[in-house]
């Protein structure tokens, strides 16, 4: 994390697609939450699971499909989702994408 403080920097340039892979890179943790950048090459996802922090994932290269609460979601480049804290969801890859994903703890 050390080599991006304090200058500008390409956010699809921080994690490279790997063939049949899911790629991800811990840009900031802290006690509140994290920000992590993710690749995922074609086919490749996260089965459903649910996290205990609400997360926004912004998708900065191609398309994913994220499932939430059994609702699927189309989420292209430049677009955003919410998915809240405790509720099931699932991401896939028809395509090559690349997301950040920002965790905030929920309160309680």
């Amino acid at each position: 994390m050390e080599d991006i403080k304090s200058k500008p920097v390409k956010i699809d340039s921080l994690a490279e697609y790997q063939d049949e892979s899911v790629v991800s890179r811990e840009i900031i943790k802290k006690e509140v939450g994290t920000v992590t950048i993710f690749a995922f090459d074609k086919g490749q996802g996260l089965s459903e699971h649910s996290a205990p922090f609400d997360a926004m994932v912004q998708i900065v290269d191609g398309v994913a499909e994220i499932t939430i609460s059994g609702n699927k979601n189309i989420v292209k480049k430049g677009e955003l989702i919410i998915m809240p804290a405790n509720e099931p969801h699932a991401l896939f890859a028809n395509e090559p994408f690349k997301m950040v994903l920002t965790m905030i703890k929920s309160e309680k």
